[in-house]
């Protein structure tokens, strides 16, 4: 990866930071996409430390603020002619039922919609690399019902409420539910973008979907800490390392033989990340019409 560019959302912890870490191994440039706080800075100095020979460049970029992303977008056009890889991993969980300073939920601007605009800010500095590549990051989370068009429209904070207890033990109820409907986003996103590239004969850019399985990371404890799981669930101990849970995402980003609509991670809850046959769902056409059009509703029309 020497030479190349390598942008990266969610590099504080978890498998964002993993995957910064190993893109600097390589050789890239990488660009680290986080909310300015004491975390980011920390995690800035200690990639540092692990890479000295690394190359990083701190953008400030907050994804439930459709300004601050804007913001983001044209930092890194004023100091990159191209960018090589765009790893849309950031995300959250379970959050309670609240709006963004834009109106939307919480869970969706996050993961989706601003992942969505940025994607679409970058898009022509990704078109100037011999191949770039657009990863996305779902879950095992993405399996359930099809795409509902009220979850991407300004309703943040009346869309469900926080459910029980009980709900929220088992991982039911709207908070999950919510949750459900930004993974198959990311992935509705992922290949619809594939479809629309080919229409418009653009070959060099590939897009892929990648998921870490059940990953030890602070997606879990910000999770718990608003009240979305128990933060002693018996299903933790099950999960794999946050470097595990980065490897399908550092597949889809770095591996030489990816093709675009490949989809990357483990078979189940751990494990090696595998080429994965993706469910019909995930391509539907109508969680395709929902998610794009949701999408370029709030944050304007994907240019090509």
């Amino acid at each position: 990866m020497t030479g190349k560019v390598v942008a990266i959302t969610g590099t504080t912890s978890g498998t964002g930071y993993v995957c910064a870490r190993e893109a600097a191994k390589l050789g890239a440039t990488v660009i680290l996409l986080n909310r300015s706080s004491n975390r980011s800075v920390s995690a800035l100095k200690n990639l540092k430390e692990e890479v000295p020979e690394g190359i990083f460049h701190s953008v400030d970029c907050d994804l439930q603020d459709f300004k601050s992303v804007r913001s983001a977008i044209e930092e890194i056009k004023s100091s990159f002619d191209v960018v090589d890889v765009l790893c849309n991993n950031a995300g959250v969980m379970a959050l309670p039922d609240q709006a963004t300073k834009d109106g939307y939920d919480v869970q969706m601007q996050t993961n989706c919609i601003s992942h969505f605009l940025l994607t679409n800010g970058l898009f022509p500095l990704l078109k100037k690399s011999s191949e770039a590549r657009i990863v996305n990051h779902t879950s095992m989370a993405r399996l359930g019902p099809p795409l509902e068009e009220k979850y991407f429209e300004q309703r943040g904070g009346n869309l469900g409420g926080d459910g029980t207890e009980e709900e929220n033990a088992s991982f039911t109820g709207p908070r999950w539910q919510r949750y459900h409907q930004t993974k198959l986003a990311n992935c509705a996103f992922t290949y619809g973008l594939k479809e629309k590239l080919e229409e418009q004969g653009i070959t060099h850019v590939k897009t892929m979907i990648a998921h870490p399985g059940l990953a030890a990371t602070g997606l879990q404890v910000t999770t718990a800490k608003a009240g979305g799981m128990d933060a002693d669930a018996d299903l933790m101990n099950h999960a794999q390392s946050p470097e595990d849970g980065a490897t399908g995402i550092i597949r889809a980003c770095f591996d030489p033989e990816a093709k675009s609509g490949d989809f990357y991670g483990p078979q189940q809850w751990t494990g090696f990340p595998e080429k994965l046959t993706p469910e019909d769902s995930l391509s539907d056409p109508e969680n395709i019409r929902i998610n794009w059009e949701g999408c370029e509703a709030a944050v304007g029309k994907f240019e090509f």
